[in-house]
């Protein structure tokens, strides 16, 4: 379990830095974003397979196939165009904040799971990290009310709350993905973490694959603005980036942490996730968290904190009597 929680920490540390691509490329559409990631994720995804493509081919079924095609479509895709969105049209701290309820959706989506602790005992720490949110939701939703005090025009506050729907929508889509990822890998152990996270890259390049084609066969400027030359040069650098960390090694990592915890614990590993984007987001506008931020941030880490103490004091016998992990 100790080894579960170090994982999700680190994926965690690893998926806060795509909150900052679509703030770095503000000049490409979520689409094209999506993409160009996962074209590069499936590109890393085969480099890697290669030495034991035999073996991968050999344990790969109907099943797991058609698994891998529903994951990457919503976990991947479907998810990270949502995201690109809200951090486009409302920023990066509250897109951050609203996907961090995710620790309180997988819990309550797991609450049924093998080596689930009852939920009674984790009203507390669900308690903290809701007020957390809240704490930073509070400060949106005041920048809103104040745009429409001050006479904003109507477009600037609808496009905050299509943000705020974008963040949710991304908020519903991983939580499917991370329930659903987590009970195949702990019912199908064929696969270690490594194994499964670039079969699923390789899936997700050949879907990139398919809607990049589809994207080029639209009129030109359709889904995408002419940009320069020197912009598409570090758009390709943060997609290998976003491909070979944010993708490869943070979902290998987050895989390994989903096949050693209960889902009521590996769900609130996302809030990792949530603490380290506001931390890169704070160095790239290099200012200091505001006090409901700060605020934000420690009722989350206590909370977190005191969940790992109740599923090590109540679940370790029955994480324990399952098959050991890869």
């Amino acid at each position: 379990m100790q080894r579960g929680v170090m994982y999700g920490m680190a994926a965690g540390a690893i998926w806060g830095f795509i909150f900052l691509a679509p703030r770095l490329l503000p000049d490409f559409s979520p689409l094209t974003l999506s993409i160009g990631r996962y074209l590069m994720y499936g590109a890393v995804s085969l480099a890697v397979a290669l030495p034991f493509a035999r073996k991968l081919v050999a344990k790969l079924t109907r099943a797991d196939f058609i698994a891998l095609v529903k994951l990457a479509l919503v976990g991947n895709l479907l998810y990270y165009m949502l995201l690109a969105s809200a951090v486009q049209l409302v920023g990066v701290a509250p897109s951050s904040l609203i996907v961090g309820i995710l620790p309180v959706t997988v819990t309550l989506a797991g609450r049924r799971d093998h080596g689930a602790v009852d939920l009674r005992r984790l009203a507390g720490p669900l308690l903290l990290i809701l007020a957390g949110i809240a704490c930073i939701n509070v400060d949106v939703f005041s920048d809103v009310l104040a745009a429409s005090a001050s006479g904003e025009p109507a477009t600037g506050v609808l496009t905050r709350v299509a943000g705020l729907a974008c963040a949710l929508g991304a908020l519903a889509s991983w939580t499917w993905y991370a329930v659903v990822n987590a009970r195949y890998l702990q019912a199908n152990r064929h696969f270690d973490g490594n194994e499964w996270s670039v079969l699923w890259g390789i899936v997700t390049g050949l879907l990139g694959v398919v809607l990049g084609l589809i994207v080029w066969m639209l009129p030109a400027g359709a889904v995408q603005a002419s940009v320069p030359a020197a912009r598409w040069h570090l758009f390709w650098i943060v997609c290998v980036a976003l491909a070979t960390g944010g993708s490869w090694l943070g979902n290998m990592l987050w895989n390994a942490a989903a096949k050693r915890l209960p889902l009521t614990l590996a769900g609130q590993m996302i809030v990792f996730e949530t603490l380290f984007a506001l931390l890169y987001a704070f160095v790239y506008d290099g200012r200091w968290p505001r006090t409901p931020e700060v605020l934000a941030i420690a009722l989350l880490l206590v909370g977190v904190c005191w969940s790992v103490r109740q599923h090590t004091v109540g679940a370790a016998p029955a994480v324990a009597s399952e098959a050991p992990a890869h």
